[in-house]
């Protein structure tokens, strides 16, 4: 097929990769001109060129691919100037892999709908690693119809995609993975902390209660990179930030009870405070040390 890939980042340019070695004409764009030249020449055997706008990005495909920061970037990429959405022929997709607020996917997503494009907001889970390595989980709104076209070209780099329903509710979706995510980090600190305070074999604990009720991807992956403190890697406190700050908002609008996430925002603030800002999620644990 046809596709373009607008953004190349640490998610972006691996997910763009699968679906250049699985054999489609992809067009990619990235804003800064580094990691496009990059790109462009780690997967120079493909059917891969590269775009100076999103406009030129998408002129002839059939299928739009986004991975950029925030609101304000998925915005512009979509409706600024030489944005995608003027570009895009009609019928084409526009599939939105951000993580952004659900109010923003709504709004894109009837603005698409009233330019005669699908859309699909369809943010993912699963890390660098779940995107270099193919084993993302997207979560996807939009139409049963739109979904069914893009499936196969997501399930180039997803071990797992699921429609949640319609335009926004993947999003939201991806909000209640970012609270669950958050109080199982807390929890773990505590847990982890609590065992080293009481003189516990600490891996020994962890190879025992990672078999029982307790297992978590968060205890596979973290304890012992916690235990060791160390956490220049993962995905950072501030994009962490970023997602709760949106999964707060949407409470407040919804009425819904997030106070244990909006303690454990808090508990984030105080890591970007103390210059962790770029730290894994799992620096939670530094904060009880002192």
């Amino acid at each position: 097929m046809k596709v373009a890939f607008l953004c190349l980042g640490v998610m972006g340019g691996p997910m763009a990769g699968h679906l250049a070695r699985a054999g489609h004409r992809l067009t990619v764009y990235n804003r800064s001109p580094e990691p496009l030249e990059a790109w462009l020449a780690e997967y120079a055997g493909t059917d891969s060129r590269g775009a100076s706008s999103p406009a030129e990005a998408v002129a002839d495909a059939e299928f739009v691919m986004v991975c950029t920061g925030r609101d304000q970037d998925l915005r512009q990429i979509a409706l600024g100037e030489r944005g995608a959405f003027d570009a895009m022929a009609e019928g084409a997709v526009f599939v939105d892999h951000t993580t952004a607020s659900a109010e923003l996917a709504r709004e894109l997503a009837e603005e698409a709908r009233r330019r005669g494009l699908g859309w699909l907001d369809a943010p993912i889970s699963g890390g660098q690693v779940g995107a270099e390595t193919g084993q993302l989980t997207v979560m996807a709104g939009g139409e049963e119809e739109t979904f069914r076209r893009a499936k196969p070209l997501i399930d180039a780099y997803a071990k797992k995609s699921i429609r949640i329903g319609p335009a926004g509710s993947g999003q939201t979706c991806k909000m209640v993975n970012q609270i669950c995510i958050a109080g199982l980090v807390q929890a773990l600190a505590e847990g982890l902390n609590f065992a080293q305070r009481s003189g516990l074999e600490t891996e020994r604990v962890v190879e025992a209660i990672a078999h029982g009720a307790a297992q978590s991807w968060q205890m596979d992956n973290r304890a012992s990179s916690m235990l060791a403190r160390e956490f220049e890697f993962g995905f950072a406190v501030d994009w962490m930030r970023k997602d709760l700050g949106i999964a707060l908002a949407e409470a407040e609008r919804r009425g819904a009870d997030l106070s244990l996430t909006a303690d454990v925002d808090r508990r984030y603030a105080e890591v970007q405070r103390r210059g962790g800002g770029r730290w894994d999620t799992s620096s939670l644990i530094a904060l009880l040390d002192s």
